[in-house]
């Protein structure tokens, strides 16, 4: 029987949202991650390389910060209908001193209130974190997660803020005159003047495919799993 290092994960999304956010790497112990996956785990043989500790596991560049993680928030819920999160015509944005409006917005950034299952921004995007690299650039612009929920092909910011608030955090739009989307779309926009992408994500075989997008590199099309780095070294592979 051939034994072969099957790809890095299994999808364990199904709740909870954002994402756009993040890691569990308990998820990989018992998974298919696990050497040479559930072929080798039934064999008893000593003498089976299968058996052996995953050589993979610590060369994998996707295992560190794995979006695979249970209470993962990315990907979760059905198709979003665009005109939830489309700006409504004449759109007038509630008005308010910009500075206030920061303050504001950065408390609400951590109010889990704001949604049906106790998430917050802060609890996908706290040190910037899930954030794609094309977060940097200005609004309106394409947003992976947005295009695959609702078909969309950009958005301005307070559209993202609503399609967090539908996908991610399971709750209903913000009225669109609101303070609070002013606030949290204020706030959001100084959040964005620090966020970086990282210099290494361009090389990253987990980069293109944002955790939250259509194909989610926890899915059974992982994408780190065309580049293993462990593939050569894999000692399940020549044997049979």
């Amino acid at each position: 029987m051939r034994c072969e290092l099957k790809p890095v994960v299994k999808s364990l999304i199904s709740t909870g949202l954002v994402t756009l956010a993040l890691g569990a790497p308990g998820a990989f112990a018992a998974g298919p991650c696990s050497p040479c996956g559930a072929r080798a785990r039934a064999s008893k043989s000593a003498a089976n390389p299968c058996a052996a500790k995953n050589p993979c596991a610590a060369k994998s560049p996707c295992a560190a910060k794995s979006p695979c993680g249970a209470k993962s928030p990315c990907g979760a819920g059905p198709a979003v209908d665009p005109k939830l999160v489309t700006r409504p015509k004449a759109y007038k944005p509630f008005k308010a001193d910009r500075a206030t409006l920061v303050k504001e917005g950065e408390v609400l950034w951590k109010d889990t209130k704001l949604s049906t299952n106790g998430l917050s921004c802060n609890t996908c995007h706290v040190n910037n974190a899930a954030f794609a690299p094309s977060f940097a650039k200005p609004y309106p612009h394409l947003v992976a997660m947005v295009k695959e929920k609702s078909g969309l092909k950009q958005v301005y910011l307070d559209e993202m803020i609503q399609m967090c608030m539908v996908v991610p955090m399971a709750a209903k739009p913000l009225p669109w005159d609101s303070r609070q989307l002013a606030a949290l779309a204020a706030y959001t926009g100084e959040v964005q003047k620090t966020f970086k992408p990282s210099p290494a994500a361009a090389k990253s075989p987990c980069a293109p495919k944002n955790p939250c997008a259509a194909k989610n590199p926890c899915a059974a099309k992982n994408p780190c799993a065309a580049k293993n780095p462990c593939a050569a070294k894999n000692p399940c592979a020549a044997k049979k």
